[in-house]
């Protein structure tokens, strides 16, 4: 049975194979509370038509990858693009008839809520062990990529030793009043300072936002028209996340990106992930293409073409990022899916009347 979501929804194989454990950066329920998988060779065979994909991914990014599958595996495939909460509505609004195989989630709140609303199925261990970190003890779904939260500056006019070690001081360095970035309408910022409330409080939370509004932060609807102001000279340094400063220094930009302090919400996880609907008629075919997302090629296509770190073993960081371990450890601890409790957030960006 389908359990309604919070309003954060109406907001918003191939052969099995080893992953070397790497070390988690978020915390993670009990395992106990994992279920078993049907074996994919006990399940019935899969309806005609073509898989059919959900996904909050934006198609510039991932179309190509789409592709690669269509061409490995000879399967037709349709994807339906939109944001996450409209994907999570749209599916609660389908139920049982929803023609939907997988959802492929840019956010990992996003799949939380799915997975709260019984909207995914239990997947096997041959796909659940091929991600090194960040897997939830459910077994619902499995993290695809990871986007770390940065703060990105401009090393001709700042001294990186010079910045804070912690995002909690940033609106009170003085040598940045007027000259700080943030991106309150958007959704990676608004997942970092859900993080924030959780991690303190949400009287904290508040009192940082009053703060960064206090030190005349200039607000942009994204990250990219955000670090054109950083390369202009309008700002000095933007929150934002690692794979756009990679993208901009691949194009010669002159920037650069630092760490707060290990464990610092600033430095926050963001997970991409994938599962398998409850309802489709398709399971084979949606559990190969969840597999085919943790590839080989699958996960040295995020690091070479949209520089978001990869999840499995082996796997190469983008070009110009640290290590996937060193990362992991800056991120806080914290149980991705606890992402999806956006709602306190989203009061607290319109109280401040930046929503």
């Amino acid at each position: 049975m389908l359990r309604p979501l919070s309003l954060f929804a109406l907001a918003l194989v191939f052969a099995a194979c080893g992953g070397e454990p790497e070390p988690a950066a978020v915390e993670t329920p009990a395992d106990t509370a994992r279920v078993s998988a049907i074996p994919t060779a006990e399940l019935p065979p899969d309806a005609e038509g073509p898989l059919v994909v959900y996904t909050g991914r934006k198609e510039s990014l991932v179309g190509p990858l789409v592709e690669q599958f269509r061409e490995q595996t000879g399967r037709d495939v349709e994807v339906r693009y939109a944001d996450d909460a409209a994907l999570i509505a749209q599916l609660q609004e389908e139920g049982d008839r929803s023609p939907a195989d997988v959802l492929w989630s840019n956010t990992a709140g996003a799949l939380g809520a799915a997975t709260q609303a019984n909207l995914l199925t239990v997947l096997p261990d041959s796909i659940r062990v091929l991600p090194g970190s960040f897997v939830p003890a459910g077994g619902q779904w499995v993290p695809v990529t990871v986007r770390f939260r940065v703060l990105a500056y401009a090393p001709d006019r700042v001294d990186a030793d010079q910045l804070p070690s912690s995002v909690v001081d940033l609106p009170q360095t003085a040598a940045l009043e007027g000259r700080i970035g943030w991106t309150p309408t958007y959704s990676s910022f608004q997942d970092f300072l859900t993080a924030y409330r959780l991690l303190g409080s949400d009287d904290a939370a508040a009192e940082w936002v009053t703060e960064m509004q206090e030190s005349g932060a200039k607000a942009y609807p994204s990250n990219t028209p955000m670090l054109e102001a950083l390369l202009a000279g309008e700002i000095d340094v933007a929150l934002t996340n690692h794979y756009y400063v990679l993208r901009k220094k691949a194009e010669g930009a002159n920037l650069d990106y630092t760490f707060f302090s290990p464990g610092d919400a600033g430095n926050l996880a963001l997970v991409t992930g994938a599962g398998v609907l409850d309802t489709s008629q398709r399971q084979r075919a949606a559990r190969r293409f969840v597999a085919f997302l943790l590839s080989p090629a699958a996960q040295a296509f995020a690091a070479e073409t949209t520089k978001e770190v990869p999840v499995t073993a082996g796997a190469p960081s983008p070009e110009g990022f640290v290590p996937f371990e060193t990362a992991t450890n800056y991120s806080p601890k914290l149980e991705v899916e606890r992402l999806r409790e956006l709602d306190e957030t989203l009061r607290l960006l319109r109280d401040q009347g930046l929503l």
